[in-house]
């Protein structure tokens, strides 16, 4: 595969939900080890495009390639099977499965063979969840499901991972620390897609935007070109 192609190439993708017409074209790209933030106000169709991109979302329309494989009408499992990896709005750990047992069960090298996301590594990284290896994972504060969660994600070696209102109703305090962690993944080289409502922090944390309005593209370009000035504020209307 060529370096220089995309890793991630989205082009046209339309969604539905019932009669309901949510994405209307969208289409984005993603390089490897780039960070793309997806911003817009509630209900755009931000979470419907990553499900959308993931295959979870049967009525759909376009085209999405993935390192150079079309995975235009691929179920969810193929997907990740190609190294996306997705932290879901609601965390979406298993309840009656300890925090071991949620880790070690998504284990698996990356496309490429990488397994530099081991259990320990992900450990070292949320070690609020080395201190909790035993304990259900329905047991766990919200934000430890969701380190529980983002952890998950990385032990599948991904090449991209998707990251859906990671913060979303968390004490400040584990917001700044999964930042920490957003931060450092960027550093390590990983590409990913961020959603979240602070859109100064994805802002910081992005290569690119991608703005959506009512299920469309509004504006994309450079995250440090967009950070200045208002665009982002009036686009956002805050």
């Amino acid at each position: 595969m060529n370096a220089a192609s995309p890793l991630l190439d989205a082009q046209d993708l339309h969604a539905w939900y019932g009669s309901s017409h949510v994405l209307h074209g969208v289409g984005l790209q993603i390089a490897r080890g780039e960070t793309l933030g997806l911003l817009g106000r509630n209900g755009m169709g931000k979470s419907t495009l990553i499900r959308t991109i993931f295959g979870h979302v049967a009525l759909r329309q376009g085209r999405i390639v993935v390192d150079g494989h079309d995975l235009s009408r691929a179920r969810p499992h193929q997907v990740a099977r190609r190294g996306l990896a997705y932290v879901p709005e609601g965390r979406g750990v298993f309840p009656g499965l300890s925090v071991r047992e949620n880790l070690v069960m998504a284990a698996r090298a990356g496309t490429d063979g990488r397994r530099g996301w081991t259990l320990e590594r992900v450990l070292s990284t949320f070690p609020r969840l080395a201190e909790r290896l035993a304990h259900l994972g329905g047991q766990l504060s919200g934000g430890e499901q969701q380190m529980l969660s983002i952890g998950r994600a990385l032990m599948t070696n991904p090449s991209l991972i998707m990251l859906d209102e990671a913060t979303e109703g968390l004490a400040p305090q584990i917001v700044d620390e999964i930042w920490r962690v957003i931060a450092s993944l960027r550093a390590d080289g990983l590409a990913a897609l961020i959603v979240d409502r602070d859109y100064r922090r994805v802002a910081a944390q992005s290569d690119r935007l991608l703005l959506l309005q009512k299920g469309q593209t509004l504006l994309q370009g450079r995250a440090d070109e967009l950070r200045q000035g208002d665009t982002l504020e009036r686009c956002l209307g805050l």
